[in-house]
């Protein structure tokens, strides 16, 4: 590979979904068909989703957050309950927690992983603990076995990982409960949506009355949580393609260590079950200056997550977390990424890469 590839005036994005004429005719089909609410078409995804993911059930919702809400309300969560997530993570977790009252228990993260750490979470246990919510981060599955010995209910967070498997069983079928995220930049994007999926009945039943309010007694606080079958149409479609985008990113994956491998910095984990939501590779300093570098050759580069929740909470005492966000970089990767968007990728990145350093 040369070691320039001229950059074009097209920005490469962060994220991108994946969308063509098959989601196009699916979402004609919904409109044509007069009923843009939730209908059949929920339903039929529900069931190909819980399928796909051997699990007895799966309701569908209007976001990840909802459905993770339903969720802790299901399980009976509230007031004075303590939940453990870790902080390396979005704010939807924060703000679930908080939506049923209790109190989100911050736990660090694994700095080879960046999946929130079995040990430092058993040390936050107490008798309020009533669940702790595993996100597989950046499609990355967690240490599920070590949590399961902690006889805690456990959350699946699969915001990242739907696709994913631990040990070759499919992530989202492993906790008492999991959850999932359609929103534009996921693995799966169909604007807005999530899913909920369990082997618990009972928990299920929960959430199919919590997630709707109308027709029903007004004995209980409900919400409108509900997914639209112009959502669930996009998703069927995105469903049957998962296989592929997963098979693309990995490839891409392969593609991205190969020519990194020679610079200073820490590659994501070799693992054949990573399926690549993000690619993060760790540098020694700071990550700004290569966002802002490659900024400036039209390619969009983030942290990978927006700011860790202690930070939001003004609190201290996360090493780990603090030093994985000030120094991890994700770039793109996602299927519609062409064979060029990849080579005029690279090779920007390892130029900026290299220049920086040179001038440090």
């Amino acid at each position: 590979m040369k070691n320039q590839v001229e950059s074009s005036l097209e920005f490469i994005p962060h994220s991108r979904p994946t969308l063509g004429d098959d989601e196009r005719r699916a979402v004609a089909a919904v409109i044509y068909s007069g009923n843009i609410a939730e209908g059949e078409v929920v339903q039929r995804f529900e069931n190909a989703f819980a399928e796909k993911l051997g699990v007895r059930n799966a309701v569908a919702t209007s976001s990840g957050t909802a459905a993770l809400h339903l969720v802790l309300l299901a399980m009976g969560i509230g007031t004075d309950d303590e939940v453990i997530i870790p902080s390396y993570v979005c704010t939807a977790l924060l703000h679930a927690v908080q939506y049923v009252g209790a109190r989100p228990i911050l736990a660090e993260i694994d700095p080879v992983t960046y999946n929130i750490d079995p040990d430092d979470v058993q040390k936050r246990i107490t008798g309020r603990t009533k669940a702790i919510i595993v996100p597989h981060m950046f499609g990355l599955a967690a240490n599920l076995d070590e949590f399961l010995k902690l006889d805690v209910p456990i959350i699946e967070d699969c915001a990242q990982a739907v696709g994913g498997t631990y040990h070759q069983k499919p992530l989202g079928s492993i906790g008492d409960a999991a959850i999932f995220s359609f929103y534009a930049t996921k693995m799966m994007a169909a604007g807005e949506g999530g899913m909920v999926t369990s082997n618990s009945t009972e928990i299920i039943e929960r959430i199919r009355d919590l997630k709707t309010y109308d027709q029903k007694e007004a004995d209980r606080v409900r919400y409108n949580y509900k997914m639209t079958d112009l959502q669930a149409s996009i998703g069927e479609v995105q469903l049957a393609r998962l296989d592929d985008f997963i098979a693309r990113r990995k490839r891409i994956a392969y593609r991205y260590a190969r020519e990194l491998k020679s610079l200073n910095i820490k590659l994501p984990e070799e693992n054949p079950e990573h399926i690549h939501y993000r690619f993060v590779v760790g540098l020694e300093t700071d990550c700004n200056f290569l966002i802002q570098g490659l900024a400036r050759k039209e390619i969009g580069c983030a942290r990978p997550v927006f700011l860790p929740i202690h930070r939001h909470l003004k609190m201290d005492g996360f090493p780990i977390t603090d030093k994985v966000w000030k120094t991890s970089l994700s770039i793109p990767i996602y299927p519609a990424l062409n064979h060029r968007d990849i080579e005029r990728l690279l090779a920007e990145f390892i130029d900026v890469y290299k220049s920086s350093n040179e001038r440090r």
